[in-house]
This record gives C-alpha cells, sequence and structure tokens, in this order.
C-alpha cells in the first residue's frame, strides 16, 4: 500500500498550523505554527510551506483539509461587511403563526439579518401527510415582496426555506418545489433549504439555516481564498473543509453549508488529540482529551480510538444567542485557561480562577512577564509545573494562593470531566493546548492523565485525519416491520449516504444509531443514524457556485478586528442585567389586575418549568410565542380568584400531545379553535375569565395567549387545577371534587386540531375515559391538539381551584434569575425553598449526578427511572464551608411517568427510605444553571439537585384526591403517602404590589 499523505490546517484568531501526516502509517511528519495574517490566504500558504520544507521529497499529496472559525466569528462580530439580511419563506399552513421566524434571535441580531418573512401553505404532519398543498401563486408573490424590497438597500442576498417536518419530507419534496420557484423568479440571490442544514425542531432548524444564509457570500469568497491558497503552492490535490462533527465538506459544500463549520475548531482540536493519542500503545476505548489554551479550556469525550468519534451534543445548544440543533460534538467549554485571573477574596481567603481572562495579552500582563496580574500561568510556574518567563517574579506568592489555586483548578477539571462521562468507570485524560500545565497529574474519575507530542498542533492533525459521514434522521413505521429491521435499513442508508458524498464503502461503518419512541403514538419511530469513514480518494465537487458572491472587496479573506466590525443597530432590551435590578422590579398592578411585562413572562416560564415536575413539556415555544405579542402590543392580565363575582364563568383547558410533534409543528390555533367550538356548542360568547388545566409546563402559560387583547380580551385567573403537571386529563381537581366518577366537571370538552377537524364529548362511563378517548382521537389528529373543558361558575368551584399558582411560578421563576445574577447558584435549592414558602413547605431533597437512565413507552406514556449518585467529597464544587447545603450520600432513585412519581434514597449499607411520593412536588434542576430538567433532559453526567414541595390540600385532604393523584394511581398499591411538610399558600403577586394610593 502506498503512502497516504495529508496536510492538516487550522486557521485560528491567532496562529494558523499546518502538519503533513502519513495516514497510512500513522506517522506526523512535519509541524508548523504561524500568526494568522489580515490576509488568511498568506497565513495558509506560509504554514503550509513551512512544513513542505521540512520534508523536501514529500509529494503526491492525498489532500488539504482546513479548519476555520471565521464564518462563527463573522456572527460572534456582528460583522456587517460579511453578513447580509435574509428572506424567510416558512412552509406550515395555520400552525406555527404565534412563534414568526427570528423570535428567539437577540434584537441585535435580529436587526441586522432579519428581511420579510412570509408563512404559507405547506409543511407536513407526523406521519408525513401533508398539512396543506403548496400554493405556487403564493409562493410568486413572496418573491415579488422580496425583490421590491430587495431593490433599494441591495441588501437582501439570501432566502432561507423551511417547511414543517422538512427533514422527513422525502415524497413531496415541499422545500425543493418552492426553491425551485424562487430561483426561477430570482436567479440572483441564494436559496437555503432547511432540511440540508439541520434536523427536526423546527425553530431551531430555522435559525440555523438563517444563519447559513446570512453568511453564504462570505462563505465563498473565503473558500475561494484557502483553494487559491493550495494553487499557489501548486497542489493539486483536493481541498476539505472540516466541520462541526469532524467530517470533511468538500469546497462546494462548505461554500453552501458555512454553518456545519461553526465548531470545527474544538472538534479538531479532540479528534487530532484521539490520533496523537493512538500513536502511544495504551490508549483506553473511551478516553477525555482536552484542549488548554489562553482563553478556554475545552472538554471532549472520545469513544473510540478507531475514529476518535466525538460524543454529540444535547439536540439543541445556543450560539451567539440563538438555539440550534445541527450536529455538533459534545464539547463543553468553559473559562480556564493559561491567562485566567486567579483571585484570592480579603475575608474568606478562597481563591477563584476565572472566568475573566488576560487572552492574548498574557505576555505582557502576566506576572512572569513583567506584568501586574496573577493569571493561572503564574500558579503553575510558582507550583514548578512549569518553567515559563521570569520565575523571580513569584517567587513571593503565598502558597495558601497557590494551594486554593491549584485545588480549584483541580476541582473544575474534575467536575466538567465527570459530567461529560458516559459511565462511571475511570477514563484516561489526554491533554492538548498549550495551558496544559494547568492540569494536575492525578484527577478523581481519571485513570491516567497524558500528555504527548505534537500536542501544541492537535487541532492541525484533527483536520488532517476527518472523515466522511452521512446521517439519516426520520420518522418510520414501525407497526408491520419490527424495530430492528427497520433500524437496519436506516442504518444501509446512512452508509449509502456517505459513500455517495466520497467515503470509500469498504472503510464506513455507524458511529451513531438511536431509536427514540414518540409520546402517544403508536407504530412509529424516530431513527437517527450517522456513518462514517476514511475518503476513498475519488475526486470531489470542487466548483463553488457563483452566484451574487459579490461582498465588499476591502473584507475578502482578511480578518478585522472585531472592536471595528460591528456594525449592528442596537436593539432595546428589557432583560435585567443586576441583581440589584432584579430586587428593584415591580410588576405592574392596576386596579386589581397584573399586567404581564416580558420579564413577568420569562419569570413565569421557568417557574411553570419546575411546577411540570419533569413533564408538561418545555415552556420555551410558549414564552417565546407570548413575548412576542406583548412586543406587538397585546395585552395580557391576571386577576385574583377572590375578586371574582359568583357568576362569573371559568374557561379552562390546554394541549394534549406529544412532545416530538410540537418541537417541530409549533403551536397554532389548536386551543383556540377548542375554546371556541366547546363555548359556541353551549351557547356561550366567552368565559369571563380564563384557567389554566395545569401550571406545570406549558400548560401553564397557553390560556395566556388565548386571553390575550388581541384573542379573546379576557384576563386569566391566578390559579389552576393541578398546582403542578400530571399525565391525564382526569388527574385534576375538577374532577377531584367530582364525586359522580363520572367526569361530569369536565365534560363537555372539546378537542381540535388547528387545521379543521374537531371532536366534542358529552358523556363518559368512567372519568378515565375522557382522557383514553381524547389520546386516541389525538393521535389521528397529528398528535398534537388543543382540550377544552366544561367551563365553571365561581360558586360552583368550592375549594377546587389551587389559588395564586401563577404567582408561584412567577417567584420562582425570579428567584432562580437572582441567584444567576448573584452567582448562587450553588445554593439554587434553598433560594427556591424560601421562595415557595420555606423549609416547612418545601425541601432539598438531594443533589448529585445522574449515574443511569432508562425509559420505554406504555400506552403513550413515557415510563422511566433516573438514578443520582451523591458527590463525593472531591466532587463538591468550590469546597465552601459556609454553604448552606446539606451533604448527601448513597443514591435517589426517582421513577417517572411524564412525570417525576417518588424520590427513594439508598443509603451506603444499603438502607432504603422514601423522602417524597406523588402528590407532593418532585423537582429535578441542574445545579450547574437553576433550570429545570423534564424527563426527556436526563442524561448520565448531569449534575442535579432534586426538590420536593408539599402538595395543595386538593390533593392530600381528600381520599379521592390521594386516590387520582397519589402512588396508587400510578400502579404503586403498596407505597403509602406521607407529607412531605406542611402546604403554604402561595403569596399573590396581586395583593403584594398592588397601587395603594
Amino acid at each position: 500500500m502506498s503512502d497516504i499523505l495529508r496536510l492538516g490546517v487550522d486557521v485560528g484568531g491567532t496562529n494558523t498550523d499546518a502538519v503533513l501526516l502519513n495516514i497510512s502509517k500513522g506517522q506526523v511528519l512535519a509541524s508548523a505554527k504561524h500568526p494568522t495574517t489580515p490576509d488568511v490566504t498568506q497565513g495558509i500558504q506560509r504554514a503550509i510551506q513551512s512544513v513542505l520544507d521540512q520534508v523536501p521529497h514529500a509529494s503526491d499529496i492525498h489532500a488539504i483539509s482546513i479548519g476555520t472559525t471565521h464564518f462563527v466569528n463573522a456572527l460572534v462580530e456582528r460583522n456587517r461587511a460579511r453578513l447580509d439580511r435574509v428572506a424567510v419563506i416558512r412552509l406550515c399552513g395555520p400552525f406555527t403563526h404565534g412563534t414568526p421566524p427570528f423570535v428567539g434571535f437577540p434584537q441585535d441580531l435580529k436587526n441586522l439579518l432579519k428581511g420579510p418573512c412570509f408563512l404559507v401553505s405547506g409543511g407536513l404532519q407526523i406521519d408525513g401527510s401533508e398539512i396543506a398543498r403548496l400554493d405556487a401563486t403564493e409562493i410568486e408573490s413572496a418573491c415579488d415582496t422580496i425583490d421590491k424590497e430587495a431593490r433599494p438597500s441591495r441588501d437582501i442576498h439570501a432566502v432561507a426555506i423551511i417547511s414543517v417536518f422538512a427533514p422527513i419530507d422525502f415524497s413531496f419534496k415541499q422545500e425543493e418545489r418552492v426553491a425551485s420557484i424562487v430561483h426561477a423568479k430570482l436567479p440572483h440571490l441564494n436559496i437555503v433549504c432547511s432540511k440540508d442544514v439541520a434536523h427536526i425542531g423546527l425553530l431551531e432548524r430555522e435559525n440555523a439555516s438563517i444563519l447559513n444564509a446570512s453568511l453564504l457570500r462570505y462563505a465563498k469568497k473565503t473558500v475561494t481564498g484557502f483553494q487559491k491558497a493550495a494553487r499557489a503552492l501548486h497542489l493539486k490535490c483536493p481541498v476539505f473543509i472540516t466541520s462541526n462533527d469532524g467530517t470533511l465538506l468538500n469546497c462546494a459544500l462548505a461554500a453552501k453549508l458555512p454553518i456545519r463549520t461553526f465548531s470545527s475548531g474544538p472538534t479538531n482540536s479532540m479528534r487530532g488529540a484521539a490520533f496523537l493519542a493512538s500513536l502511544q500503545s495504551d490508549i483506553s476505548k473511551e478516553s477525555a482529551l482536552t484542549d488548554i489554551g489562553m482563553l478556554l479550556f475545552v472538554f471532549s469525550l472520545i469513544e473510540s480510538n478507531i475514529s476518535g468519534s466525538d460524543t454529540p451534543a444535547a439536540a439543541c445548544h445556543e450560539l451567539c444567542g440563538v438555539l440550534l440543533n445541527f450536529s455538533m460534538p459534545h464539547v463543553t467549554s468553559f473559562g480556564l485557561g493559561g491567562g485566567s485571573l486567579v483571585r484570592q477574596d480579603s475575608h474568606s481567603k478562597q481563591v477563584t480562577i476565572g472566568p475573566d481572562s488576560v487572552g492574548h495579552r498574557i505576555t505582557s500582563e502576566a506576572r512572569i512577564f513583567n506584568g501586574a496580574t496573577l493569571t493561572a500561568t503564574d500558579i503553575a510556574v510558582a507550583a514548578g509545573r512549569a518553567s515559563i518567563g521570569d520565575v523571580s517574579r513569584v517567587a513571593g506568592l503565598d502558597q495558601s494562593v497557590i494551594d486554593g489555586a491549584q485545588k480549584e483548578i483541580k476541582s473544575m477539571l474534575q467536575n466538567t470531566l465527570d459530567a461529560m462521562k458516559t459511565s462511571a468507570a475511570d477514563i484516561p485524560v489526554y491533554l492538548v493546548g498549550g495551558g496544559s500545565i494547568l492540569a494536575p497529574d492525578e484527577l478523581v474519575g481519571v485513570s491516567r492523565v497524558h500528555r504527548f507530542p505534537h500536542f501544541d498542533v492537535a487541532n492541525a492533525v484533527g483536520a488532517a485525519i476527518a472523515q466522511i459521514s452521512g446521517t439519516i434522521d426520520s420518522f418510520e413505521d414501525i407497526s408491520s416491520t419490527p424495530v430492528s429491521e427497520v433500524r437496519k435499513a436506516m442504518e444501509a442508508k446512512a452508509i449509502a449516504r456517505a459513500v455517495a458524498s466520497g467515503a470509500a464503502p469498504d472503510r464506513v461503518s455507524i458511529v451513531e444509531s438511536e431509536v427514540i419512541p414518540i409520546a402517544y403514538t403508536t407504530g412509529r419511530c424516530r431513527f437517527y443514524v450517522k456513518a462514517a469513514g476514511d475518503w476513498s480518494g475519488n475526486a470531489v465537487p470542487d466548483e463553488i457556485d457563483d452566484a451574487d458572491s459579490s461582498s465588499n472587496p476591502s473584507s475578502e479573506n482578511t480578518i478585522v478586528p472585531s472592536a471595528t466590525t460591528s456594525d449592528a443597530v442596537p436593539g432595546e432590551t428589557t432583560s435585567l442585567d443586576s441583581a440589584e435590578a432584579i430586587l428593584s422590579y415591580k410588576p405592574r398592578v392596576q386596579d386589581e389586575q397584573w399586567f404581564l411585562s416580558e420579564i413577568d413572562l420569562e419569570w413565569i416560564s421557568d417557574g411553570c418549568y419546575v411546577l411540570g415536575c419533569g413533564g408538561g413539556g418545555t415552556t420555551l415555544h410558549y414564552f417565546l410565542g407570548i413575548r412576542e405579542m406583548v412586543r406587538e402590543g397585546a395585552i395580557i392580565r391576571v386577576v385574583d380568584s377572590g375578586s371574582l363575582a359568583p357568576d362569573a364563568l371559568i374557561g379552562w383547558g390546554g394541549a394534549l400531545g406529544s412532545p416530538e410533534v410540537c418541537s417541530e409543528r409549533l403551536l397554532g390555533n389548536e386551543y383556540n379553535d377548542a375554546s371556541a367550538e366547546l363555548w359556541a356548542f353551549m351557547g356561550i360568547t366567552k368565559p369571563d375569565v380564563l384557567c389554566g388545566l395545569e401550571i406545570g409546563g406549558g400548560n401553564g402559560m397557553i390560556n395566556m395567549i388565548t386571553a390575550a387583547t388581541n384573542n379573546y380580551d379576557i384576563p386569566i385567573v391566578d390559579g389552576d387545577f393541578m398546582g403542578r403537571a400530571y399525565p391525564t386529563w382526569h388527574q385534576t381537581t375538577a374532577n377531584v371534587y367530582d364525586e359522580s366518577g363520572r367526569a361530569v366537571s369536565l365534560l363537555p370538552c372539546a378537542l381540535a386540531s388547528g387545521d379543521g377537524n374537531v371532536m366534542i364529548m358529552t358523556k363518559a362511563k368512567r372519568d378515565s375515559d375522557v382522557d383514553a378517548a381524547m389520546r386516541a382521537a389525538c393521535i389521528e389528529m397529528g398528535t398534537f391538539v388543543g382540550m377544552a373543558s366544561r367551563p365553571i361558575r365561581v360558586k360552583d368551584l368550592g375549594v377546587s381551584m389551587i389559588v395564586n399558582t401563577v404567582s408561584l411560578s412567577w417567584r420562582i421563576g425570579r428567584a432562580i434569575a437572582l441567584a444567576r445574577k448573584q452567582s448562587n447558584i450553588d445554593q439554587i435549592g434553598q433560594v427556591v425553598v424560601d421562595a415557595v414558602g420555606g423549609s416547612e413547605t418545601a425541601k432539598v431533597l438531594f443533589s448529585g449526578k445522574i449515574i443511569d437512565v432508562g425509559r420505554r413507552l406504555y400506552k403513550g406514556h413515557t415510563i422511566g427511572e433516573v438514578i443520582i449518585a451523591a458527590f463525593s467529597a472531591d466532587e463538591d464544587v468550590g469546597d465552601d464551608s459556609n454553604k448552606s447545603e446539606a451533604k448527601f450520600n448513597g443514591t435517589l432513585t426517582i421513577p417517572f411517568k411524564n412525570e417525576n412519581l417518588f424520590a427513594e434514597h439508598t443509603a451506603p449499607d444499603g438502607q432504603m427510605t422514601m423522602l417524597a411520593t406523588v402528590p407532593d412536588l418532585i423537582a429535578v434542576l441542574d445545579a450547574q444553571s437553576g433550570s429545570a430538567l423534564g424527563t426527556p433532559q436526563y442524561k448520565y453526567g448531569l449534575r442535579v439537585l432534586v426538590l420536593g414541595i408539599t402538595a395543595a390540600p386538593q390533593w392530600t385532604g381528600t381520599q379521592r384526591g390521594l386516590e387520582l393523584g397519589g402512588p396508587s394511581a400510578f400502579g404503586f398499591p403498596d407505597i403509602q403517602y406521607t407529607p412531605l411538610g406542611v402546604y403554604c399558600k402561595p403569596r399573590s403577586v396581586i395583593e403584594e404590589f398592588a397601587d395603594r394610593t
């Protein structure tokens, strides 16, 4: 076999690295590091030439692979010279209108990128059928509008096309058909189809498509520059660009999909480290690889010593303030590097590291370089771990500072590594990057800490060894074919896709294969499969489409300091940027009505997710939609239940369906339609107020949409009929006090699909039959519907409503926001306990890390359990003796059926104790952010805090309440409910903040 030589290049903001590898022999033949030049092609040429000079007889170079941060930097810097406005055409029919394109963008980026947007006929249901047919006339009309708006400013150069469930559209090909119409009408514009960019999750895929479209002209110029650099050196081999997941893009594809390169820098570093480690004789099957530079510490987990595939990140992640869901590795970054600032508190003597850093100024500001700033590199030199600069400059450093800093660095590394691991077993850590001198030689949970040759150019090595991949993300029918056979078919498709992209057929393997059940459905599953393999060596597309690639000549292939590039329009913000601002904020309460602001909505959203107890669905899309309504002038009012007249009529209900559907087919008029149909059926114009079915999850906010002034203009009442989230409709406090057992208080109820289908149920033999029948209909209506229950007169309520729960969610959200601004997340448990009424009402049940999660579907519900292990002494962050959080031991097991059911502690000696059960609330929070976690988000390694909150007496005060909401209702008749504490009625926001003047 002849030698296979590859050049790898990494173009960073400070340095451009290059390496020459003999892939067939696993050898690093030469490496070089040169400063990145303003004209990047020059820097690339110099780095490559330096490598070639070291190996003068090298010939027949197989390929050049280049990694770059150019495109993501343009977004980070808000660089108007490199970004274009984008027109958006969304194919959605009657759905998703409440969350329009750009809804979640930071205001400055939205001002910079937003072009005309159109929500038109089209889109698919989860079963692959059409929501609505395409209307070519509607698309042509949109094109005319785009053309008119683009002409004066000439800054719209791209159109993004997004269809609901586009990734599974193999038959109708709606996005492709719209692209054809747009190209015929506007041939000078670039076109992006969302299915080419990202996977399931409409808003996140749309966001990624918009960012990608905004970069297309700049991407074409930049990639062309890379090609020119290779040609200038008389290299005739193909040029590839590395992607987020460590695989290769040909130049034509990289110019079309620049967003796929956003995370290529840390990915290349991790994969390069895997390759360098594999040259050693004892690399582990699973290893953690760390790149420590001057600014950030980057942690990634490599699970194969053959391919070096990175563990994938969670489905969604944030970049530049925008939620995205394209493929990225599981990389964790935080502020620990050679330039990180070191401080010691004058009172507690506690030493902290970062997150701020001197960055590239380290050679002038660090003490060892005659500066005045104490950095992590100074600590490494003072501790004898490195000999850099003038050692005498840190000779007199207090030993307590040195010891405290090293202890903090060790704790930061251990905690991050542990959260990244996929099993509890010890694994080796391989270090790369100039800042690797900071890491100690021993870490808990680590079998070996190792540094190896060429660590400083690992990112260029990673670029050189990148592979070709193919991905399938699809919903498939499993009603007549076993899951295992469908999975094999999807894996074969992924392999075929990789081969079609240039991978060698005999060297492709499956690197990821996941089957995801779809709640509330039968006969369908989501399959996510990825295949990867070495490049075959065959010719690849190299020609870049030059349509509308004009750009500012002065910015072509040139790096300009970010301080002078940003020309974004500053947008207004209503966020509170300090703890003092949060403490001084007062909600607007007038005439016994609370008028909700954006801040109120954000806090209510966070609080509702906590009260969801793992279920209820995410509140994010509801929050974004309602915030958009408020920004456009809608008013949403909240009133206390005590202010209502006895004859006042309360409408109530919410959404029913699968989280997989509502993440793609965002909310339309499902609930509004269900409410209107029910009221018409009952001869009601509209009720006097609306009330939430449940305060937990998205249903805690959905009534705000219907109640807003741009819809029915009625208040919502500060209360709900669960006080939490429960998985079934009959588990409501309205039904608790309905002794008939036939759901008289719920019926009639109406179900609406949002696109024309409505069903009304008037009678039931048993209350549980209502939920069963409605869920069956829900599946036929697209697996996500609105459901409205029979309105109730205030005089008929009795004590069935749990009052002030909107206020409670607001207080929980405010507490979380305050803890974040006060850097007090490590005590978030006690902060939330205080917010809900104190230690007699709520408790921190446990804290630790998730070590196991199991899930399955049963009758449409996600059932499983999560196991959490207590932190060891070495794992406690900061080890601050002043913390009020209790120390825990052993493990905690939480079974769940959509929501968390009970929390059972197992002590180190095996003794088991039940800490809390339903109907009391059990919430799991991310210990590092304070955010609530839904059961679909549970995964190994997450550091979590478990809260218990005493349930309302509507559940605990009667035998029927415990029968409907206690352990026996979920199949645990042997578990007896014991109250966690004493219920505390939440204080009304209206009562507290009413204007008494």
